[in-house]
Formats: C-alpha cells, structure tokens, sequence
C-alpha cells in the first residue's frame, strides 16, 4: 500500500489539489495529513471540507499548532504575520470546521509506523525536529521503525545510526528503501508553504509493502494562491513566501 504524506498544508487550496492529484497518479491509496491544515493561506474552510471528505474514507490526519491556535489556543510562538493570519481564519471557521479539527489526535500510530505534527517526545511542546539531536529524541520517543513528521517546511529523511541521527537529503522521484532493521523519520516538507527556496509544492509516498519512501515536488498555481492572500487583505509577506519559496 502507497501512503502519501501531506504536512503544512497552511489553506493553500491550489496546492493541495496539485499534491493529492499528483499522490493518486502515482498510485497512493491512503492520504496522511500531518497537521497545519490551517494558517496563513486564504482557503481555510475549502481545504478542511477536502480533508474532512478524505478522512471520513480513511485519511489520516493530525492536528498541528496552527490549527490548534486557530480554536483558540495560544500563539506565543508565533510571529506577528502567523497571529494575524490565525486571527483570520478564527473569523472563517464554522461550527463543522472546529468540530473536525477539535477532534484531531496530536500523533496517531499504526503498526510500525507513527504520525505527527512535530516531535513524538511531547508532541504537545511543539518541537521542531532541525537536526540529528532532535531527530533521535523523537524516533526513540516513537518507539517505532517509520516515523513521519511535518512542522519544518523542509523535506529531509533521518535515519539512526547508534547513538546519533544522519541526515539523508533526497533526490526528488528517487525511491529510497527504508530498511526495518534502522529508525526512520521523515519529514515530507509543506505542501502550502515551502521554505527551502523552491516555491513547488513538497509531499512524499511511503510505500507500505516495498518499504521504499520517494519524495517529490508538484509545480501548482502558485500565483492565484497569493492572489488569494493578497485579496483577503492578509500580510503580504505571505503571500510573497508562496511565490519565492522562502
């Protein structure tokens, strides 16, 4: 079974339709979701209904500090533009929106695999993993072979090495075979906002039988989702992130 990995989807609507219609062409037969649904993009609502219809057919999805903030939780971490962007969507939400996202778990696990917004070890603290330290913190904390983590906007594959966590920077399209016998924690990158200077669009697929992961990157209308920012009067430094990938 194909599992595509969807994290930091941030109400980016036209890049989510991009990477769910890229993940079904390449044969994905179950959707992970891996929290931020929401948060400075324009299209909250539309991208809750699409995840809310794919969850109710058996997607995963986990609930990620954006939109733990959007019902009503705190933002001390955020940035000015982040805050203002949540206090947007707060304004947009229905009740069956905060119903849906009330109810997402912080980390789901699966047999040898995990799910996660950030770190496993207190996934509530809202950890990023941005380095081997943290990467074998939260593989250790998972307990499990496979684990799979959003929150960084950036695609990079750890895997454990004795007392310490390698990076691996993938090639997109490339499969990589994840053998059981090590820990694994990958971190697919943002579908709605990317920030490693390339403003496509970042998912991956966890082959499930073949024990292979392949990262990839999805050109999508980058421009009419800034539009959109720009239209409903949110910073405009968010919308110029879509467009520069920063």
């Amino acid at each position: 079974m194909k599992i595509a990995l969807l994290a930091d989807i941030h109400s980016n609507l036209e890049a989510l339709r991009a990477c769910l219609a890229h993940a079904r062409g390449r044969g994905a037969e179950q959707f992970a979701f891996l929290g931020d649904l929401v948060g400075y993009g324009a299209d909250p609502v539309a991208c809750i209904e699409l995840i809310t219809g794919l969850a109710e057919r058996g997607a995963i999805a986990i609930l990620g500090n954006h939109d733990e903030a959007a019902l009503g939780g705190l933002m001390e971490n955020m940035d000015f533009q982040a805050r203002d962007a949540i206090y947007w969507t707060r304004e947009r939400l229905g009740d069956r929106e905060r119903t849906f996202l009330g109810g997402l778990p912080r980390l789901v696990r699966d047999g040898e695999l995990l799910f996660v917004h950030a770190s496993a070890d207190h996934p509530e603290a809202w950890t990023y993993v941005t380095g081997g330290r943290q990467a074998l913190n939260a593989m250790r904390a998972g307990g499990v072979a496979y684990s799979f983590v959003g929150h960084v906007h950036q695609p990079t594959l750890y895997y454990e090495v004795g007392d310490e966590a390698r990076a691996f920077h993938a090639v997109p399209g490339a499969p990589i075979p994840l053998s059981p016998r090590r820990r694994w924690l990958a971190i697919p990158g943002s579908v709605g906002q990317p920030r490693d200077g390339n403003n496509t669009a970042a998912y991956a697929i966890f082959d499930r039988t073949g024990r292979s992961l392949t990262f990839y990157r999805v050109p999508y209308d980058y421009l009419s989702a800034a539009g959109k920012i720009r239209a409903a009067g949110l910073p405009e430094r968010l919308a110029k992130r879509l467009e520069e990938g920063w």
